[in-house]
């Protein structure tokens, strides 16, 4: 029981640690579960409902924020409108592709080879998209048009493939789409919020008859030690990209990925 409660805070601290970073937190999940041998049918929603304690942390460090958005669209003011409107048409692409193919995301979050790949992939793309963009034109998630908002929602259903990761795709999408480097973070883990809760909910209530009691006492220590984690970087990434871009994570991507390639083949 203790290497169980161990594995469950280093899946954690992992999420956490890659949630918010180009690096796909689900991909990382994948690889760590597949090395300590947690696996199975119960793991993957282990590995979605767990993704929420970071969302959590968003919550928290953007508490001033959000809170005053709330009280914005109370008093209609354009700018809560804008940002609500912005966040809704980013989330509605991913909330009906994440419906009708479940089952295909389900069968691909066992699949470690295609993270592998996928990690590849998209440091190779972040490189190529960071000599691409030169120019940002909306520098507030309040100025995104509708048409850019639903354009960087769109993207950010690349992520269903795992090892894409979502904060990648979407912060990507939106540098590709004419958003400062500092707004595109932003947005992204603003982003996060209500796709994270439905794709937990989702999860949860499709694998219900999976779950047991032990199960969700796995989440609840997983999902903690995300929190506690993520609230630490959400903060220090944005300071981070600000100063350094991303080339960084995407070399990171491309070692990782060819490192679990080996991995996987030699096993």
């Amino acid at each position: 029981m203790a290497s169980d409660t161990l594995t469950y805070i280093l899946l954690g601290i992992l999420e956490g640690l890659t949630e918010f970073l180009p690096v796909s937190s689900t991909g990382h999940l994948i690889l760590a579960s597949s090395l300590l041998g947690f696996e199975g049918e119960s793991s993957v929603a282990f590995k979605i409902a767990i993704q929420l304690g970071a969302i959590l942390a968003v919550l928290v460090a953007y508490w001033g924020r959000f809170w005053g958005i709330a009280k914005g669209l109370l008093a209609r003011d354009t700018g809560a409108l804008a940002f609500t409107r912005n966040i809704i048409l980013g989330f509605l692409p991913a909330l009906a592709i994440g419906v009708v193919a479940y089952d295909a995301i389900r069968a691909a979050i066992q699949t470690p080879m295609i993270v592998a790949v996928m990690l590849v992939l998209g440091g190779i793309a972040i490189l190529a998209i960071e000599r691409m963009v030169k120019h940002a034109r909306y520098d507030s998630v309040e100025a995104i048009p509708l048409k850019t908002a639903t354009g960087i929602g769109v993207v950010q259903c690349l992520a269903m493939v795992p090892g894409v990761s979502r904060s990648g795709a979407t912060i990507m999408g939106a540098l590709l789409m004419g958003v400062e480097r500092k707004t595109a973070a932003e947005f992204s883990f603003f982003l996060a919020v209500p796709t994270m809760i439905a794709a937990t909910a989702y999860a949860l209530w499709k694998d219900r008859a999976l779950l047991s009691m032990d199960d969700l006492g796995a989440i609840a220590i997983g999902f903690t030690a995300a929190f506690l984690v993520a609230l630490a970087v959400v903060k220090a990434f944005v300071a981070v990209v600000s100063r350094y871009g991303f080339a960084p994570f995407a070399w990171y991507r491309i070692a990782l990925g060819l490192v679990a390639a080996i991995w996987l083949v030699m096993r």
